[in-house]
């Protein structure tokens, strides 16, 4: 199938579906200057073994290696913008064409964009807690406290460790996960876009949909299953869908 025939049918199962849902991935941010996790030859585990670079263990192992590794990092997503992707998401919202986004990602562009009813199932960077009283700050407190020369940074309410609000791995699962995993009950199309679906257990909710639609530069393990797979950049498909759409974003 040609890739304009596929725009042309993913626009024709959108418009029947009446129950449409998004899972998002690292892919669909790399258009606002964010690395993926697994591209071959740029995704930021082939430079850094995931286990030790933001596993719950490594925290607690060495707290002040593990931010050393990982804040640079976050805190340069503070200063990306959403990508037409994430545009294209929040306006089908708006219009009605989806009735929400369960994401992967942590770089809140979501809901930057627009988007307003979003599952964060690996959590955020706009708030951290304390890992003893849980107590919690906005994520400022805990940047800037590294970047001043405090590492680990500490809570001021009991001197505990601080934590980023995002799904660690080791970590339990966050409400959003099972609160996703309840609104996909009787989707009808859901629209993969940016992830490998490699990362259980998100990598399983494809099966809670009778449709399934791929947008993901490379292979998935459930593109054999999906109605339509496109193995573009998510800026464009989303683009010339808005287009097949007849609408605006």
């Amino acid at each position: 199938m040609e890739y304009a025939e596929k725009i042309s049918r993913f626009a024709n199962i959108l418009k029947k579906s009446t129950r449409t849902f998004f899972i998002t991935g690292a892919g669909i941010s790399t258009e606002s200057g964010i690395p993926d996790y697994r591209s071959p030859g740029s995704g930021v585990w082939e430079k850094v073994d995931p286990v030790k670079a933001s596993s719950l263990s490594s925290l607690r192992k060495d707290p002040a290696e593990f931010y050393s590794i990982n804040l640079e990092r976050w805190i340069a997503y503070e200063n990306c913008e959403p990508n037409i992707a994430h545009e294209v998401i929040a306006n089908l919202e708006k219009l009605g064409y989806i009735m929400g986004t369960i994401t992967q990602n942590i770089d809140s562009l979501h809901k930057k964009a627009g988007s307003e009813r979003v599952w964060e199932v690996h959590g955020h960077l706009r708030t951290c807690r304390c890992m003893k009283c849980e107590n919690r700050y906005d994520f400022f407190v805990l940047s800037d406290q590294v970047k001043n020369g405090n590492n680990p940074p500490l809570c001021s309410n009991c001197g505990g460790i601080l934590r980023p609000d995002v799904v660690l791995f080791e970590d339990r699962l966050n409400e959003d996960f099972f609160k996703a995993s309840q609104v996909l009950s009787g989707c009808q199309l859901l629209i993969v876009a940016g992830s490998s679906l490699t990362v259980y257990p998100v990598a399983g909710l494809p099966e809670l949909s009778r449709s399934l639609v791929i947008i993901n530069k490379t292979p998935t393990p459930w593109d054999d299953q999906a109605e339509i797979v496109i193995n573009k950049a998510s800026g464009q498909v989303f683009s010339d869908l808005m287009e097949e759409l007849g609408e605006s974003y």
